[in-house]
């Protein structure tokens, strides 16, 4: 292929028709002239490959079961059925106590799928079915079930979902903040924080266990949930932000314990502590903070022991993370048996005990300004609202994928996973419901506000349980963060969408060390930075656009409610899905359009990111099963009446075979995929590109497969919005007569045929080329199908090579304006836009030219086409005066060739005693108009040479095959026809108009 995408075409070298299965139907027993290609063209070296890949997957599909000790049974060498002697079909089985006994069903050529694969191929990873020993082989077949492999320690749903969930929800937030929201806040508005908090996440527990319970669940979690529903690029975008945001997080926990602990034992600070002085009250108070450098040092030995902690794997986290909870549930106990033994100023100033009329005085809200610190200052920088309280509590609420994110490691994940997190998420909203009764009744307002850490203040039996509290739940979260965030990027990296996750891999059953290595590494870069309030909203984001995408994913699919759609789970509805949703989204806003739009930019990157630079990958997502309904819905509408003129679309069927042999790792013409593109309006459009391949449908339709997969691989490669068949019939003419007649459905059918013109036939001496053509512009002509053939394919000009000069249409019949169209899309594409439109008409001797000049003009201005118009009369045809024309010589060589033809099969049918026979069918030829038909096409050869010579495209009325002419004829005519036109559109328009004068 040379650099310009033109195709040579070599005179030596012939391809052999046994080189690849697919091409072997493409030119099955024709000796064609191959269109040879240079070797580092893309998109060949991308088919080899393909081809490659094909083969190895064939040559590794004759061992269905490795690694296996198998147990063997020779096949029986001889068979009375014969469904048996078929390719894929199982001989008697023995069973294991080795008595040979005849299957019940031998019939269907395999044996009981329960006892071969114990179901095991209804899963995702499907072991192969046995097939019949190929020849040459042994002829044993392996019987004994495949070997699971051990994945180590599973789950319940109390150590697998509900800690992890408790200990992920359970945090700072309400041990420091909690009481400081209620009297902000008041009882009544905290009561409807919580409740619109807990709800957000309570709905998100409904469609999380829809979705986990309609099937199997592969390790992560949220992402394979969201991506399984809503695709990949959907899913990998969350997933990675979601990824972020627990990476993030973990940092968040650690500087929060370690915080805690250097205010509880100051005297372990190395640097010394900064103090800030407060006016919040009637005294000035100093508040003192830990050193920014004690945060670090602490903060990455935190983190690096957890990383040891989490390297040991699930075994170690089991052992650890109960003696984390069990210390924040002893702590809550200490706090509520505080609040009971509470009285008035005991144990400090403030503290009423639990007091109707505290509960009556903090009912309602105070909002007000406060300092950095939270204390009320009415110098204050910092005004709290509603809105405000809803970003500082909602983090007391997250953590509800805690459980889900160690899918991989759950005995079972439809169980463990809906109940785990629906108790987590009950248990710890009913916990702050009743807490901000007991707070509001507890103490004055003034004490809710000052107090930061009220809940150490009254704990029993000492404040020094809340800080070990504290201190231990957040290194609980801390470790969840830790252990979710790696098996969530290992996750991702498995579904091998993005390349550049490859090195987080990891084999089923292993711990994924290298993630855990990259997440500590993040977690340590953020606990460096020390401070991170700016970036801790959008880690709340990240979580709430998770949340979002699973109540998003539960809601398409119920709204579709495809037939695969069957949860366990029972309580669930779309609505409360798509309320869900909702609420995260007015969350996210209430929180911070700023963060928001950051966020949603964030994965908006990413989403692009993996569409452009990710694997293609086929989930069978909700977004196809709602491209499948609306496209039915779409078909249905459309009806089958005829589309209107305006709303006519171009749906060419392709046809990829060449009059001539393509190498073996091209199976379309490249310029084809170029022309068909020609054919759309700014890209809008499809095309379907067919090929037919020789030979019968039973031993050829694996080959057609992968011949069609390698189809469609080159289509996406050039860029051309369409779809591969590959058809197998008995002859090419059977083959395209079948498709002429199916192909499509209801007005979605292709109304126009592509196809190269046989330019080579005469040159190879290929005498089966004209009853084909002639036969397919029969089939089409009879199909009510536009035909378009082109001629000079090899120069047709990609979307680079500029055009300069005229498009010219020579219009002798009328077609609907189909030529007149094509001219305009042509000019719609770059190659081509520096061109003009010429409309030839050609007019009989007698035919007022200027009145038809006019009355076209008229036609082509309603139409909205700029175009000139040049009328030509067609003379009585003179011979001495056309003897100088350049094809003349191509007329007198059709003409004797014809004569010779005639004379053959004359002497034939004389020999035989019948009539005259020509393609195997009878023929009556009337010499005299032969002739006329030679003539006629010699003199439009000779205006298209005059006056179009150098145009860069010339489009001509296509002539229908003459009845009970021989096709030999109607290709001589078609020969002379183009003669020495380089580069031709020959196009027959079909029963109905593309154009329309009205608007």
């Amino acid at each position: 292929m040379a650099g310009n995408g033109e195709i040579e075409v070599s005179d030596e070298k012939e391809f052999s028709s046994s080189s690849s299965s697919s091409s072997q139907g493409l030119g099955h027993g024709r000796n064609y002239r191959p269109v040879v290609a240079s070797d580092n063209d893309r998109a060949i070296v991308e088919m080899s490959s393909l081809e490659s890949a094909a083969a190895a997957s064939s040559s590794s599909s004759s061992s269905p079961f490795p690694n296996r000790n198998p147990m063997k049974v020779k096949a029986s060498n001889q068979t009375n059925m014969a469904s048996e002697e078929r390719e894929g079909s199982l001989p008697t089985r023995a069973h294991a106590n080795g008595n040979q006994k005849d299957s019940k069903l031998e019939l269907f050529g395999f044996d009981s799928l329960v006892n071969i694969l114990g179901l095991k191929s209804m899963t995702e990873d499907q072991t192969p079915a046995p097939s019949s020993p190929r020849d040459g082989d042994d002829g044993t077949i392996n019987l004994e079930r495949p070997r699971v492999l051990d994945t180590g320690v599973k789950l319940g749903t109390m150590m697998g979902v509900f800690v992890p969930c408790l200990q992920n929800i359970l945090g700072i937030i309400y041990y420091i903040r909690f009481s400081w929201i209620v009297g902000m806040g008041g009882i009544g508005e905290s009561l409807l924080l919580v409740a619109f908090c807990g709800s957000c996440t309570f709905l998100t527990t409904i469609s999380l266990s829809a979705i986990a319970t309609n099937g199997a669940m592969k390790g992560g979690g949220p992402y394979y949930l969201i991506g399984r529903a809503l695709g990949p690029e959907v899913g990998v975008s969350i997933g990675l932000c979601f990824f972020l945001g627990n990476a993030v997080a973990g940092a968040l926990y650690v500087l929060g314990a370690v915080e805690t602990f250097l205010n509880a034992v100051p005297s372990a600070g190395i640097f010394k502590e900064t103090v800030t002085r407060v006016n919040g009250t009637e005294v000035a108070q100093p508040i003192a903070s830990p050193s920014l450098h004690d945060l670090q040092i602490y903060g990455i030995v935190v983190t690096i022991i957890l990383c040891f902690i989490v390297f040991g794997g699930v075994k170690m986290i089991n052992r650890v993370a109960p003696a984390f909870l069990v210390a924040v549930l002893f702590s809550l106990f200490c706090i509520f048996i505080g609040i009971l033994l509470a009285r008035k100023d005991h144990p400090a100033a403030g503290i009423t005990g639990l007091s109707l009329e505290s509960f009556k005085e903090n009912w309602s809200s105070d909002y007000q300004t406060t300092n950095n610190a939270g204390i009320p200052d009415p110098d204050g920088k910092i005004y709290w609202n509603f809105n405000a309280l809803v970003g500082l509590f909602f983090p007391a609420v997250t953590g509800i994928m805690a459980g889900s994110n160690r899918s991989a490691s759950l005995k079972d994940t439809q169980r463990s996973i809906p109940v785990g997190t629906l108790a987590a998420t009950l248990t710890t909203t009913g916990l702050y419901l009743i807490s901000v009764l007991f707070f509001g009744a507890l103490a004055t307002r003034e004490k809710l506000l000052t107090d930061r850490l009220l809940t150490a203040t009254i704990a029993w039996p000492f404040p020094a349980i809340i800080y070990i509290g504290i201190i231990l739940s957040t290194l609980g979260a801390a470790l969840q963060s830790l252990t979710g965030a790696p098996r969530l990027l290992a996750a991702i990296a498995n579904d091998d969408i993005l390349p550049v996750l490859n090195y987080f891999k990891v084999a089923d059953g292993n711990e994924p060390h290298i993630a855990t290595f990259f997440t500590a590494f993040l977690c340590i870069g953020c606990v460096v930075i020390g401070n991170l309030d700016l970036i801790t909203p959008t880690i709340t984001m990240f979580y709430l656009l998770c949340y979002a995408g699973v109540n998003l994913s539960c809601f398409l699919l119920d709204l579709l409610d495809a037939p695969s759609w069957r949860p366990r789970w029972k309580f669930h509805h779309w609505s409360l899905s798509l309320v869900g949703a909702l609420l995260c989204i007015v969350i996210m806003f209430l929180i911070s359009w700023a963060f928001t739009v950051v966020s949603l930019a964030l994965a908006s990157l990413i989403y692009y990111y993996v569409s452009i630079k990710g694997k293609a990958g086929d989930w069978g997502d909700g977004f196809k099963s709602a491209y499948f309904q609306l496209a039915l819905r779409s078909l249905r509408s459309l009806g089958a009446d005829q589309v209107h003129p305006k709303n006519w679309y171009p749906i060419p069927l392709v046809y990829c075979r060449p009059w001539g042999k393509l190498p073996e790792n091209v199976p379309c013409h490249p310029k084809l995929a170029d022309f068909a593109n020609c054919m759309k309006k700014k890209g809008r459009g499809m095309s379907i590109f067919l090929s037919i391949m020789d030979g019968d449908y039973h031993e050829c339709a694996e080959d057609a497969k992968i011949a069609c997969k390698q189809l469609s691989t080159y289509i996406d490669y050039k860029q051309c919005e369409g779809v591969a068949e590959i058809v197998v019939a008995p002859s090419m003419t059977e083959g395209f007569r079948g498709i002429v007649q199916t192909m499509g459905l209801g007005n979605l059918k292709p109304n126009m045929v592509i196809m190269r013109y046989p330019e080579i036939w005469r040159r190879e001496n290929l005498t089966e080329i004209p009853a084909s053509f002639v036969g397919i512009i029969n089939d089409c002509i009879v199909a009510n199908k536009a035909v378009v053939i082109v001629k000079g394919l090899d120069e047709w000009p990609n979307e680079y090579q500029r055009q300069y000069g005229s498009i010219d249409l020579y219009w002798i019949v009328r077609d609907g304006g189909l030529m007149l169209l094509l001219s305009q899309l042509l000019l719609t594409k770059e190659s081509f836009e520096s061109c003009k439109i010429q409309v030839f008409c050609i007019a009989e001797e007698d035919s007022d030219a200027e009145e038809l000049k006019a009355d076209v003009r008229k036609f082509l201005y309603d139409l909205r086409m700029q175009a000139e118009v040049i009328v030509i009369s067609m003379k009585s045809w003179d011979a001495q005066a056309e003897q100088q024309d350049e094809s003349f010589e191509a007329f007198t060589g059709a003409q004797q060739r014809i004569s010779n033809y005639l004379a053959r099969i004359k002497e034939n049918a004389h020999r035989e005693g019948t009539a005259l026979m020509a393609d195997g069918k009878p023929v009556v030829v009337n010499e005299q108009q032969v002739e006329k038909f030679l003539y006629t096409t010699l003199k439009l050869n000779s205006t298209i040479l005059k006056y179009s010579r150098m145009a860069a495209v010339v489009l001509v009325s296509l002539p229908p095959p003459p009845v009970n002419h021989p096709a030999y004829f109607y290709m001589e005519y078609m020969d002379l026809l183009v003669e020495n036109v380089p580069r031709l559109l020959i196009v027959r328009g079909y029963r109905r108009d593309v154009v329309t004068l009205f608007t």
